[in-house]
């Protein structure tokens, strides 16, 4: 029985983990699902978003520890290795030109964050728990969270969640600015279909130039942000979607962006 299955609903892509006996831990299966869902998310232009989400009650566990208790075995460099498929994900997920959205039941321990906060908006259930506790098993964070809860969030939290393990519920990383939006417990699955509504009605395609411009700031100096801001603008003042949007401003009408990848 496959741990993950992908829905297709036209103007969207579902990954589920199906891990649920194991509160969603990380396996070959959704490894495999996840990459074939953001390669055909690329490829396709009436995919607008993609949409992670788990069975069972729980987003995602992370790494399986029965499965890294094997790894001591390991040369240094198989481990490596296997961290770097793990990373590959990451990599996938913000480099994919469609958003991605996580819809956080229960929770999301160690790399199950990291895969939550590596998506462009992370919808959580007002009940739900984030954890980094790898320091309680002798291991450290991967995966980009210790980039991620940087980023997001103040120091002090970061070296309690990391160095401590504490977790930290959803309304306090809310609260900061960390989570896109709290939904009622059991919610955030159909939460996050609420924002994939709005993409719809969006630019796709200057969406995913917006995607990259935000990924380059989190990297650049501000020279270089403003000559990619100036690239990605002189390429959408030309585009389809450009001549639709003013269009529709100067028409006093909405504008229909779908007619443009319907035809696509």
């Amino acid at each position: 029985m496959s741990m993950a299955r992908i829905d297709d609903l036209g103007d969207r892509l579902v990954v589920w983990n199906l891990n649920a006996a194991r509160r969603g831990a990380l396996t070959p299966d959704y490894y495999a699902a996840l990459h074939e869902v953001i390669a055909t998310a690329a490829a396709t232009p009436r995919i607008v978003a993609v949409i992670l989400a788990s069975e069972g009650g729980f987003f995602c566990a992370g790494g399986d520890l029965s499965v890294l208790a094997t790894r001591a075995a390991q040369t240094e460099a198989e481990r490596r290795g296997n961290v770097d498929r793990l990373h590959d994900l990451v990599r996938a997920i913000t480099g994919c030109p469609k958003p991605m959205i996580a819809a956080v039941e229960g929770g999301a321990a160690g790399a199950g964050m990291s895969l939550a906060l590596a998506c462009d908006f992370t919808v959580a259930s007002d009940t739900a728990r984030f954890t980094a506790a790898y320091v309680k098993a002798g291991l450290v964070p991967d995966a980009g969270l210790t980039h991620f809860l940087s980023a997001l969030l103040p120091r002090a939290m970061v070296s309690r969640m990391v160095l401590l393990g504490e977790p930290v519920p959803a309304d306090r990383l809310h609260a900061l600015g960390a989570l896109s939006e709290l939904a009622p417990e059991g919610g955030a699955f159909d939460a996050a279909m609420a924002l994939a509504d709005r993409l719809a009605q969006g630019p796709s395609a200057t969406q995913g130039d917006i995607k990259a411009l935000i990924a380059s700031a989190a990297t650049g100096d501000l020279m270089a942000q403003l000559d990619a801001e100036r690239d990605a603008m002189a390429r959408a003042q030309g585009s389809p979607e450009a001549a639709e949007g003013i269009n529709a401003f100067l028409e006093k009408r909405a504008p229909d962006f779908a007619k443009l990848r319907s035809v696509s």
